[in-house]
């Protein structure tokens, strides 16, 4: 069997842990950070776990990373 292609859109936008869950950065970040407070923002900051439906998905995206 050939090699699998990577789809390079989702291999920008999330991340494979050790474990295996699939890590995706939060929405909120990018302009009218003035109007939001600065605990919104960090919690922004962190990373955010995929549901376990769409990281199936995913993972099938990304045959060489999950």
């Amino acid at each position: 069997m050939g090699k699998l292609k990577t789809k390079k859109a989702i291999t920008k936008r999330v991340k494979v842990s050790k474990k295996g869950k699939v890590l995706r950065s939060k929405a909120g970040r990018r302009h009218l950070l003035s109007g939001k407070t600065t605990k919104r923002k960090r919690t922004l900051r962190r990373k955010g776990l995929v549901s376990s439906a769409q990281s199936k998905l995913m993972k099938r995206s990304l045959p060489y990373l999950g």
